[in-house]
């Protein structure tokens, strides 16, 4: 089989790397050769941005009709090729069919709502104390965007770091995953064929420990979106923070799930089994800690128990398999290394905990303690902790017990308690009787904390992407 070979995306074609170099990208079920991609270099980052800045001066003018039309033909286009794109999805990030169908459709819709921001960059008539003076704000593009996406959903994230800005006027440069350069590479295809002008979005393949910097700090980069760990967020905070540069962090989660004993236990362990396990954890808003009230503990701890050891691990093209590979071989250590440390500190394993090749087992753990590396980091795997809980009251104060507060989910048919979670839990996002792991187009998505900084989303995005300009017009 001939093994593909990628190159960058810049100004509209494709570019080989300034140094010849290329890195492998793994196929996550066996480790094996799924293709080739460029190894960018801090001359290509160069490259990038300037063929970006150099597009700006004619896209930043462009028309809201145009840059509308552009999105609706991407997401159509994307609707098309649908099978193409869950096809990269499944082989270069072990994405099981569902989740990766479930992927492109949420893409498509991002497309299409960030279509309709276009008509929606509105200024204001401003009063004035100044006699015969007209007073107004208009909204400008920024510029040149940097997006680096991560690869758990890549087609979502490499697709939210770009609709928008293009949306706004922005021309953007995307640094993706190592893990996941083809999906990027694919989405260039997809947005050249929709008609973007060259150089308006492009993609430099590589390693975010090499050139993420060199993105970052660029002088000509004016706002930066990252998705990826709390620990390169903070990094990419403090470069940006001294150079007075935007920037936005989707970071990492140690998210809650809490079943009050007036919940319906059928919908919540549900709910617990999407949170937990979907995408074999590798998610930030993953449910990996489960509080449950004492009265209805032992029949959740059950049933909860019974789904998760029959969740399906077969072939990753199969409606029915839910776990897939974890997604290389420093994550899968990860993983280890924190059960390893759990148990040998006094965990209880309840099931799971082996591995079927690249594969983790869904795992659940009971008797964990702070002490523990599992009770404040993100495993990033299937794996989740329970805890009996004598209240809600302890329910609440365990589940704010964290410096990560992306997303939360209480489960009761309580309104007060309900309305009181809604407002109490310390998470930039709460659902109530429905799992941890939810997202729509137009949400303002984020976390607080350790978690993120800023929202994904068309309305928050149009003030993100762009800055405010004070016109006045004196008439006499």
């Amino acid at each position: 089989m001939t093994i593909a070979r990628h190159q960058h995306w810049i100004g509209g074609t494709e570019t080989g790397s300034s140094n010849g170099e290329c890195f492998a990208d793994l196929n996550p079920i066996d480790d094996s050769l799924y293709a080739h991609a460029a190894r960018g270099t801090a001359t290509d980052i160069e490259q990038a941005v300037q063929a970006a800045h150099a597009s700006f001066a004619t896209y930043g003018k462009s028309l809201p009709k145009e840059r509308e039309g552009w999105l609706l033909r991407a997401a159509d286009l994307l609707e098309s090729k649908s099978s193409d794109f869950v096809d990269i999805l499944v082989d270069e990030v072990g994405s099981p069919l569902l989740k990766a169908q479930r992927e492109v459709e949420t893409s498509i819709g991002i497309l299409r709502s960030a279509a309709g921001a276009t008509r929606h960059l509105a200024g204001k008539t401003l009063p004035t104390d100044v006699s015969g003076r007209l007073s107004m704000s208009i909204r400008r593009p920024l510029g040149v965007i940097a997006g680096i996406s991560p690869f758990n959903v890549p087609l979502i994230k490499n697709i939210k770091h770009s609709a928008m800005p293009l949306a706004t006027g922005n021309t953007v440069v995307l640094l993706p995953s190592e893990h996941a350069p083809v999906t990027a590479l694919k989405v260039a295809t997809l947005f050249a064929d929709a008609g973007f002008p060259a150089g308006s979005f492009n993609v430099v393949t590589g390693f975010g420990a090499e050139i993420g910097d060199t993105l970052t700090c660029h002088p000509l980069v004016r706002m930066v979106g990252f998705t990826g760990s709390s620990r390169v967020g903070h990094h990419i905070s403090t470069l940006c923070g001294e150079r007075a540069k935007r920037y936005s962090l989707e970071m990492g989660g140690k998210n809650p799930l809490v079943i009050l004993k007036d919940a319906e236990i059928d919908k919540a362990v549900q709910g617990s089994v999407i949170g937990s396990f979907l995408y074999q954890g590798q998610i930030c808003m993953a449910s990996s800690r489960i509080y449950v009230e004492k009265p209805v503990y032992d029949e959740f701890q059950t049933k909860f128990l019974a789904a998760a050891r029959h969740l399906g691990m077969d072939d990753l093209r199969s409606p029915s398999t839910m776990i897939g590979p974890i997604i290389h071989e420093t994550q899968r250590a990860r993983i280890k290394e924190h059960l390893k440390d759990a148990i040998s500190k006094g965990a209880k394993l309840l099931c799971g905990g082996n591995w079927q090749g690249n594969r983790c087992e869904p795992t659940v753990l009971t008797d964990t303690n702070a002490h523990m590396q599992i009770s404040h980091e993100e495993t990033f795997g299937p794996v989740t902790a329970l805890h009996c809980v004598d209240s809600a009251d302890d329910a609440l104060n365990l589940a704010n017990d964290s410096n990560l507060g992306l997303s939360a989910s209480v489960y009761t048919t309580n309104l007060t308690q309900a309305m009181r979670f809604a407002e109490e839990l310390k998470a930039g996002m709460v659902h109530v009787n429905g799992t941890t792991i939810q997202d729509e187009p137009h949400i303002p998505f984020g976390g607080v904390g350790d978690s993120g900084f800023g929202r994904e989303s068309t309305d928050p995005d149009l003030s993100e992407f762009t800055e405010w300009k004070w016109v006045t017009f004196q008439h006499n």
